[in-house]
């Protein structure tokens, strides 16, 4: 299987945004597209907030918040420190730069924008040529099934900082939700799909769910890369959810719920070099490489080392 010339990235979250660089560093606006969760948006303070798209927006324009890990570089915080002052919801920590964005791109869906070409306008005017692209411009929002009852995601993941135990998950909108016209039309001669090292349950299954996607994808040779190194997550409750979910928190677990929930979708898989001595254990064509990325360099290393796995299929 030669090295393929057009790729699709499926990412959502901060690790998947960190391969996401690396892959525009290594493939040009026509080689690469990014196909976006948008499972997590949701409306806080009259705003349409969409974290994934924005992580990676802010990853490839590179004014990503290097010291929280999330967020943009450079943040200043006077508006929800007096939104809080005030008596008001402060939970949610929206930057004052981040503000900005979230209004421009609620002021441009109230006008009847697409949340597609609302993105395009965002990312162009932040400098990115690579096209970032939400799975679908219909709404879907994921619920975690708790202890606690369901919660809408945001208020599981940032409000209760992941604590409830997780029963499950759902993604309400999914059955009305339609695959973004210009992924699909992008996928019709793609040569290979790439889904980055994010959280399977929460960040890949909104986007290879919705109506379209798996029919579209055909037989684009497709690999995934783990999120779970060494039986923890890098980013984010991966691991906590696989354990409450009775799923063992390894990369061989993640593997097998690829292939037990979609049979056929994946012909490569890609682990972190520490866990090399459980290569033989694998079902499917599986490399082991370093795949923390603490530095650019490892992202693009990372990038290249995936492309190379096509090689070798």
């Amino acid at each position: 299987m030669a090295r393929p010339k057009k790729i699709l990235a499926i990412t959502g979250g901060v690790g998947g945004a960190k391969l996401a660089l690396g892959l525009s560093k290594i493939l040009s606006p026509e080689q690469v597209m990014f196909a976006v969760n948008i499972a997590d948006d949701f409306t806080h303070l009259g705003l349409h907030i969409s974290p994934d798209i924005d992580s990676l927006t802010y990853a490839l324009a590179e004014q990503n918040n290097q010291e929280l890990g999330w967020g943009r570089a450079g943040e200043t915080w006077q508006f929800i420190e007096t939104l809080g002052s005030l008596g008001g919801e402060n939970w949610f920590r929206l930057g004052d730069k981040d503000m900005a964005l979230h209004m421009r791109r609620t002021g441009l869906l109230n006008d009847g924008t697409t949340l597609t070409a609302a993105t395009v306008e965002i990312t162009r005017r932040m400098g990115i040529a690579h096209r970032v692209m939400p799975i679908s411009n219909d709404p879907i929002r994921t619920v975690v099934q708790t202890e606690r009852g369901d919660l809408a995601f945001q208020h599981y993941f940032v409000r209760d900082r992941c604590q409830p135990s997780v029963s499950g998950f759902r993604f309400d909108g999914i059955e009305n939700a339609t695959i973004n016209p210009v992924i699909r039309g992008y996928l019709t001669d793609c040569d290979g799909i790439i889904i980055c090292p994010s959280n399977p349950f929460v960040s890949v299954a909104p986007v290879i769910e919705v109506t379209g996607f798996l029919a579209a994808t055909g037989h684009i040779p497709t690999i995934a890369v783990s999120p779970i190194v060494r039986g923890a997550a890098i980013k984010g409750p991966a691991a906590k959810m696989m354990q409450e979910l009775n799923i063992p928190s390894t990369a061989l677990a993640v593997a097998e719920h690829y292939q037990g929930k979609y049979p056929g979708l994946l012909d490569g898989f890609v682990i972190d070099a520490s866990d090399a001595e459980d290569l033989d254990q694998f079902k499917l064509p599986t490399v082991a490489t370093p795949s923390v990325m603490v530095s650019l360099t490892d992202r693009i290393a990372l990038a290249e080392r995936c492309l190379s796995f096509y090689d070798e299929l």
